[in-house]
C-alpha cells in the first residue's frame, strides 16, 4: 500500500474520531450480517459508530492524535468503537452486546493514552455514568442548604404554634 493512501486512510480515521478522546476496540469478526446490522442500527441511533480498522494504520491514527493506550488491543481482525454520551456509556452498551451476542468480544480500548483491558471495560460498566454522578454531586451541594432551611422552618413553626397558644389564652 502506497504512502498516500496510507495518509488517506489515517486522514479518514481521524476525520471519523473528530475529538473524541475514548475509544474501544472490538473483535466483531465472527458476527454474521444480519447481527452485525442489527447492532451498527442500534448503536447509531444511540450516536455511537463502528469503524473496522487495518490495525497498522488505527494504531498510526490512534497514536498521532493521542489515544497511544488502544495500541495493545489492536490485534487480529479489530473495530473500533466510539462516541455515545461517555466511556462509561459505551462500555455499558457493548458489554450488554457481548452478552446478547456471544460472537463479539472485547479487546480493550483506552482513554487517552490510559490503556483499558478487557476486564476494565467491564468495571467501567458497572460504574455509574455521567448524568447520575452530576445528579449525586447535585444532591451533595443541596443536601446542606435542605437540612439548614429544615431547622429554621422547624424552629419556627414550633416557636409560632407556642406564641399562638399563648396568645390564646390571654384572649
Amino acid at each position: 500500500m502506497s504512502k498516500v493512501v496510507k495518509r488517506m486512510m489515517i486522514n479518514s480515521i481521524q476525520g471519523a474520531l473528530g475529538d473524541c478522546r475514548e475509544v474501544l476496540v472490538l473483535d466483531a469478526s465472527k458476527l454474521n450480517a444480519v447481527e452485525a446490522n442489527k447492532m451498527r442500527n442500534t448503536l447509531r441511533k444511540k450516536q455511537i459508530s463502528l469503524l473496522g480498522v487495518k490495525n497498522a494504520v488505527a494504531r498510526r491514527a490512534l497514536s498521532e492524535i493521542g489515544l497511544t493506550g488502544a495500541a495493545d488491543a489492536l490485534t487480529g481482525a479489530c473495530t473500533l468503537v466510539f462516541g455515545g454520551e461517555d466511556i462509561v456509556a459505551l462500555s455499558k452498551e457493548l458489554t450488554e452486546w457481548c452478552e446478547k451476542i456471544k460472537a463479539i468480544e472485547i479487546r480493550g480500548g483506552a482513554i487517552g493514552a490510559t490503556p483499558l483491558r478487557p476486564a476494565d471495560v467491564v468495571s467501567l460498566s458497572k460504574s455509574p455514568g455521567r448524568a447520575e454522578l452530576l445528579s449525586q454531586i447535585a444532591g451533595l451541594i443541596k443536601s446542606p442548604g435542605g437540612r439548614l432551611v429544615g431547622a429554621i422552618t422547624s424552629a419556627g413553626g414550633k416557636i409560632a404554634g407556642q406564641v399562638k397558644a399563648i396568645a390564646d389564652k390571654a384572649s
